[in-house]
């Protein structure tokens, strides 16, 4: 009698994985879409190189993360596993190549948020990138536990989506750094949610994972004005320019 509600259950949560990497695209492109995905339609300025790189390999990263989570729902677990060694190819790819992004534009003077300088603000997608590196390296630990892979493997790709919510043509994005955090809070807050009505309780990975990628975002703000940040910033830069 307890079998059928379980089987339930996980197919749901299969599903509710499926549809949060569909969100998680679907608000990349929105964010990206005029300044990447669409850029023919809005300017014909040229991308540089480095920016083409970064888009195809964060985009490859999202595609392949619908495509893990669908076979996950479809119980082609077998696919699923030999994927996973491309999954880790480009997560490395993406820690280098949008380490490097970060610095060089940082370099270049650019700011999503004009009040805030550009060695300022490095704080913000350096601390995505790391915060990225440590759950979705934790999550390949964790690759025989599914319970945890799939949760650390979820959170570390909602810890990237801060760089899209920004660029988001909503007025409350004038706020800056508060406003975009608070958005990429909200698919942390539906994680948070649905193990607390499908499990009746807040899963170990998704509490700590969540407090982690919460936590680490008022840090980088105070972080972000202190004499200490702003030189190494400025040293970063310079092994650039």
């Amino acid at each position: 009698m307890q079998a059928a509600p379980a089987i339930t259950r996980r197919r749901r949560e299969r599903w509710f994985y499926v549809c949060m990497s569909i969100a998680a695209v679907i608000t990349v492109f929105a964010g990206f879409g005029p300044t990447y995905y669409l850029r023919p339609f809005y300017t014909t300025a040229p991308l540089m190189p480095l920016l083409h790189l970064h888009g195809l390999v964060f985009t490859s990263w999202l595609l392949l993360f619908v495509t893990q989570t669908t076979l996950v729902a479809a119980h082609r677990t077998d696919v699923h596993r030999r994927l996973g060694i491309l999954g880790g190819v480009i997560a490395v790819l993406m820690i280098l190549v949008g380490f490097a992004t970060a610095v060089i534009r940082a370099q270049q003077g650019a700011t999503p948020v004009p009040r805030i300088s550009p060695l300022a603000f490095l704080v913000v997608p350096l601390g995505d990138i790391s915060v990225f590196a440590i759950l979705v390296g934790a999550s390949f630990y964790y690759r025989r536990r599914p319970d945890v892979h799939k949760r650390l493997m979820m959170l570390a790709t909602i810890s990237i989506l801060a760089a899209a919510i920004a660029r988001l043509p909503f007025a409350i994005m004038k706020a800056g750094p508060p406003a975009f955090f608070g958005l990429t809070d909200l698919f942390v807050i539906a994680c948070v949610l649905y193990d607390l009505v499908t499990l009746k309780r807040i899963h170990r990975t998704t509490a700590l994972a969540s407090l982690f990628i919460i936590a680490s975002q008022p840090l980088r703000l105070l972080l972000a004005g202190t004499h200490a940040w702003l030189a190494f910033a400025a040293w970063l830069t310079h092994w650039v320019a």
